[in-house]
């Protein structure tokens, strides 16, 4: 584990596993690293760098709970490619994650090698999700003994009277096999997760998207996005609106994976991301 200090003198930590050319992770949430793993076995290709964002994981919370808001995490992420003493850097954003690494981009398109989005959260480009194309997405698992608690809490949840349970029941959308393995990545994601932090990373001014849907127009950099074939998170019929957003994107979907499409299916997942970075 690594340590530097961001802008505003919060110490922040990294964690690197691997060898090779390096690729920084930004992590969802907003929370710690951990549930990150070694994302398919990438470690054995290139070097990873995964940041515990400001307020989680071994990183310092601070003082100011509002530079944990989106756009203000951006200076973090710049903070640490100078601590590292990259030029320009590969990276790579899960789910949250993407928000920050997108305005990173219009902001510092310079400092980006490739971007690779895995199941990209869509707020701060503005795309909309219907509760229509969540449920399409998701019906394909209607044989699943689960399913039927799972979409009920899904339609109260669109219908506005969602309660934490609901939220709880529908947990097994995000994984293609909601199995012994998936179960426990769900807990510790669970106990992951700061409340403040939350609604600090969302507050109003996090996104602008007509300004970040402009940088990305011009951007040079190859992108690669990643959509989960059965995630209602970031279903992908929207991952495809997003990846045209760029000059030079591609949109891999991945079969049968849901959120964390490397757990689900690590070899498939790794080959997508290494043929994108040049790792192989």
């Amino acid at each position: 584990m690594g340590s530097f200090t961001s802008y505003d003198g919060t110490e922040l930590a990294y964690h690197v596993r691997g060898e090779g050319e390096p690729v920084v992770c930004l992590p969802g949430g907003p929370q710690q690293s951990t549930y990150l793993g070694d994302l398919g076995g990438l470690p054995e290709h290139r070097t990873l760098i995964r940041l515990d964002l400001r307020g989680t994981g071994r990183s310092a919370t601070p003082r100011d709970l509002a530079s944990c808001r989106c756009d203000r995490l951006v200076a973090d992420v710049e903070a640490l490619r100078t601590h590292l003493g990259l030029e320009r850097m590969d990276l790579l954003a899960h789910s949250a994650g993407a928000n920050i690494a997108v305005q990173y981009l219009g902001r510092h398109s310079g400092r980006i090698g490739r971007l690779a989005l895995v199941t990209p959260s869509v707020r701060a480009v503005g795309l909309p999700i219907s509760d229509g194309l969540r449920r399409e997405t998701v019906r394909s698992r209607r044989d699943e003994p689960w399913f039927p608690a799972a979409f009920a809490a899904l339609e109260a949840i669109a219908a506005g009277a969602a309660t934490a349970e609901n939220f709880q029941a529908i947990a097994p959308f995000s994984y293609g096999r909601w199995d012994e393995a998936a179960r426990a990545h769900r807990v510790a994601e669970n106990e992951q997760l700061d409340r403040g932090i939350l609604a600090a990373f969302g507050a109003e001014g996090a996104f602008d998207p007509d300004t970040t849907r402009a940088a990305l127009a011009r951007c040079a950099a190859s992108v690669l996005l990643i959509a989960g074939e059965v995630d209602p998170g970031a279903p992908p019929p929207v991952v495809a609106e997003f990846a045209a957003l760029f000059p030079h994107a591609e949109l891999v979907v991945q079969p049968g994976a849901g959120h964390f499409p490397w757990l689900d299916d690590p070899d498939r997942f790794r080959s997508a991301v290494l043929t994108f970075l040049g790792g192989r």
